[in-house]
């Protein structure tokens, strides 16, 4: 199984491409929605990773797949600038996705 990088810049992409994961770069919507389709078909890919950028273009859609597909495991990671979404991202998520308050 591959990894795949879907990177909204070119520095999380190189840092990728160092360690042997392939990817692209893409800046809008319909292109996010565009290479997620074409991932998540693919058989050869296990591991899809998004930074924080690219799943704020299509929220909706990447949720879409997260909830309804066992495979591929999809990840979202911050840029090399660090996160944009704050301290309590676990326990949002967390509170999200099952109901409870931690």
């Amino acid at each position: 199984m591959k990894s795949f990088v879907i990177s909204d810049n070119r520095d999380t992409w190189v840092g990728m491409r160092l360690a042997g994961i392939e990817g692209v770069i893409v800046h809008s919507r319909e292109d996010v929605i565009e290479v997620m389709k074409a991932a998540v078909i693919d058989p050869e890919i296990g591991i899809i990773i998004l930074t924080e950028k690219i799943v704020d273009l299509a929220k909706e859609e990447i949720m879409d797949y997260k909830l309804k597909r066992k495979k591929p495991l999809i990840i979202e990671i911050p840029d090399r600038h660090g996160t944009t979404r704050g301290n309590d991202v676990i326990t949002h998520y967390i509170r999200e996705s099952v109901g409870i308050r931690i």
